[in-house]
């Protein structure tokens, strides 16, 4: 019960305190590209960049076959669009602690708000291109279907997930700092064991259900429903179930360690 009202008093703090957490998310984003004529462009350049290259090799130079009868151009950025927030929220949420290491030292501040704003950051970058990606079905000759607006469902379980990650990562790197490289070796792994370029029904069936263990692929492939397949989450029980247990202990675990370890910050920075 108690743990019950510590997250009612976080999620009060978030509305409470919502226009400072935006006044934080307009600074993280001005401080990251400080110094570059573009600005804050650069983040959604640099993506969109990655798919115009891969839309060229892969479209263009290999002329990759479609995936369920789907240009493979769609069924890749359906994939590609949810890693690159998880990939971004996870990564630069790791460091938020550290980075941020004058609110913990002198201000009287909540320092688990600390990952939500690079998450917000994610989050503002991720919409722009869900824009881009209801855009380029519409060019393909695809409208939009009732089945995409679950990708607002989807938008909370990457939260929810990315924000238990966060704040297990963001406090443990506060005294372990070799575990921002360890976080971006892992994202790596987790790109390429993500059936993002690659069809999961590649695989014998036996191994299928270990990939689906990967609650990355439960995003990406929930995307792919949205989208292509024309599925509803609930039809998937079995995964969903799956992944919002796992989401929880990742939860519980993560806001355990950092209020374990939060009253040791301010010795260590």
């Amino acid at each position: 019960m108690k743990k019950f009202y510590n997250l009612l008093g976080l999620i009060r703090d978030i509305f409470v305190n919502r226009k400072l957490l935006w006044q934080m998310t307009r600074r993280d984003f001005r401080e990251r590209y400080l110094g570059s004529y573009l600005g804050i462009l650069w983040a959604f350049i640099q993506p969109s960049i990655t798919v115009l290259i891969f839309w060229f090799v892969f479209q263009v130079g290999f002329k990759s076959i479609p995936v369920d009868n789907f240009p493979f151009i769609l069924w890749l950025v359906c994939g590609m669009f949810p890693w690159f927030f998880l990939n971004e929220s996870i990564q630069s949420a790791a460091n938020s602690v550290i980075e941020s290491s004058f609110l913990v030292k002198k201000i009287v501040f909540r320092v688990e708000l600390l990952p939500i704003v690079k998450i917000i950051s994610a989050l503002v970058v991720h919409i722009f291109f869900v824009g881009v990606l209801f855009a380029m079905f519409a060019l393909y000759g695809y409208p939009p279907t009732i089945y995409n607006l679950q990708i607002i469902y989807y938008f909370f379980a990457m939260i929810c997930l990315s924000l238990g990650l966060s704040w297990l990562t963001s406090s443990l790197t506060v005294f372990l700092r070799d575990l921002r490289q360890f976080v971006a070796m892992m994202l790596q792994f987790g790109f390429w064991g993500t059936p993002i370029f690659w069809n999961i029904k590649m695989l014998p069936e036996q191994f299928q259900f270990v990939m689906k263990l990967n609650p990355a692929y439960y995003v990406v492939e929930g995307y792919r429903q949205s989208f292509i397949y024309h599925e509803w989450f609930w039809e998937h029980a079995y995964l969903t179930v799956y992944y919002w247990a796992l989401t929880a202990a990742v939860m519980f675990i993560g806001a355990w360690c950092f209020k374990k370890l939060r009253p040791h910050f301010a010795d260590v920075l």
